[in-house]
């Protein structure tokens, strides 16, 4: 089943929306692909206007900021600590925009997007993330 990113057919009431029209390929949005921890892999997309987009399948290693140095490391990623999207993502290391990973520096929370920007950057995390 495709996922489709189009006008609802219902309103915010609850009323039914006539279609006036059907729907468009543009529309259909991709399947889910989530970035883990694993050898490093990235995979290239055409999008819209023929650009490009790069999306992290694998990840090893992260780009660290800590801001007491300010400086940027580069980090072993050990496994997944917690992600507010989803409480089950920690169970599969899946690492997504906010997600706190543990490193071989200690505690960071991932700023990129890996499904958008190809990348896995980080800034490190003073105190320690509670499991949820």
């Amino acid at each position: 089943m495709g996922l489709w990113q189009g006008r609802s057919r219902r309103k915010p009431t609850g009323g039914r929306l006539r279609p006036f029209r059907k729907k468009r390929r543009f529309e259909i949005a991709r399947e889910f692909q989530f970035a883990t921890i694993g050898s490093g892999y990235v995979k290239k997309y055409r999008v819209r206007g023929a650009n490009r987009k790069l999306r992290v399948m694998t990840a090893y290693a992260i780009n660290v900021y800590d801001p007491a140095t300010k400086k940027m490391q580069v980090a072993k990623v050990l496994t997944v600590r917690e992600n507010k999207a989803n409480p089950n993502y920690v169970q599969r290391n899946i690492i997504t925009r906010g997600a706190v990973v543990e490193t071989d520096l200690g505690l960071v929370e991932v700023r990129s997007r890996p499904g958008q920007d190809g990348v896995l950057n980080g800034i490190r995390v003073a105190k320690a993330a509670t499991p949820a």
